[in-house]
């Protein structure tokens, strides 16, 4: 048995996923003219089978059998709600769209942050997220290599692989690429199943 402790509930979606052995994952990539976004999703659901109100620990039961100990904070709300037999759901969710962009601008970034919790006397829940915007100059493209390098804002360097020749051959030095890149992490608890 794993002991943690963790600062939110919310958090539940980190560890849980870490910890068990059978997170349900999803992975898919759109693409459109201007760009490409690549999205997945990783699924982790356990069932509540130890409480100690004392420590404010939760002892939760993976299908796999997995079991794991978690010290629930006192910021997350509504701990008194949580019953033997419950089951938490917890969800990590990201996706990076890239596209490039018609006319130039000034390379920038910024970033957002979201956060809910459930309401007062609800089961715990609640989802947690970012966006990241970037915009970065391409500095150098190599065919080759298949290779896109960019510069951020803050001159930072990165170079991207570009599986499709045909994307790649749209792009050259000079341009300038948007990158949003979120992730949110969403935990919710459902009452135990009745017989």
């Amino acid at each position: 048995m794993k002991r943690m402790s963790l600062a939110v509930l919310s958090c539940l979606a980190i560890s849980a996923s870490a910890y068990s052995a059978d997170p349900v994952t999803d992975m898919s990539v759109t693409r459109n003219a201007s760009g490409a976004t690549v999205q997945g999703v990783a699924k982790v659901t356990a069932t509540i089978v130890g409480i100690d109100p004392a420590t404010r620990t939760v002892t939760l039961k993976a299908a796999s059998g997995k079991v794991i100990e978690l010290e629930v904070t006192k910021e997350a709300r509504n701990f008194d709600q949580l019953k033997i037999g419950d089951v938490v759901n917890a969800q990590y969710r990201e996706s990076l769209t890239l596209s490039l962009l018609d006319k130039k601008t000034q390379a920038s970034a910024a970033e957002s942050e979201t956060e809910q919790r459930s309401p007062q006397g609800a089961k715990p829940g609640g989802e947690v997220g970012r966006e990241v915007t970037i915009i970065a100059d391409v500095v150098a493209v190599d065919k080759h290599t298949k290779t896109v390098t960019l510069r951020g804002p803050k001159g930072g360097m990165v170079d991207l692989h570009v599986e499709d020749p045909e994307r790649l051959k749209r792009v050259k030095k000079g341009d300038q690429v948007k990158a949003v890149y979120t992730e949110a992490f969403a935990i919710s608890v459902e009452p135990a199943a009745t017989k």
